[in-house]
């Protein structure tokens, strides 16, 4: 027998709804409420889901963290030629560059930015082809 089973990041902030509706605009995506109304899920019309939680001690990450240190990072992949509108629009959301790399280079394909609870994240050009 073979249990059905998904996955979903879930990231942890004071305010789940304000963080919620962030990724939300950003995914194009809607929210959706559990029983726990510490919870709130993000789905997006392609199945993406994460889902984010209040945490009433909540502590934003630093940034940049040490070299040696670890943490996940959602990575939100997008088209070469989409890139530019989507950081417009993920800083028009909420989010702060934090990307320290060289921007005089030309193109970047990733740029990170902190979410509006601190979280960082990732716009990147999706390797993989249109299909």
């Amino acid at each position: 027998m073979t249990v059905e089973k998904t996955s979903v990041l879930v990231l942890d902030c004071a305010d789940h709804l304000e963080l919620a509706e962030f990724y939300a605009g950003l995914l194009d995506a809607q929210t959706r409420t559990a029983d726990d109304p510490d919870f709130v899920e993000v789905v997006a019309h392609d199945g993406v889901r994460l889902a984010i939680r209040r945490d009433q001690s909540y502590v934003p990450p630093s940034w940049p963290r040490p070299a040696a240190a670890q943490e996940a990072r959602l990575r939100v992949l997008v088209r070469r030629e989409d890139i530019d509108e989507a950081e417009r629009e993920a800083i028009g959301l909420g989010a702060r560059p934090v990307d320290t790399g060289e921007t005089n280079n030309g193109p970047r394909d990733v740029r990170v930015y902190a979410d509006p609870a601190g979280h960082s994240f990732a716009l990147a050009v999706t390797p993989l082809p249109e299909g």
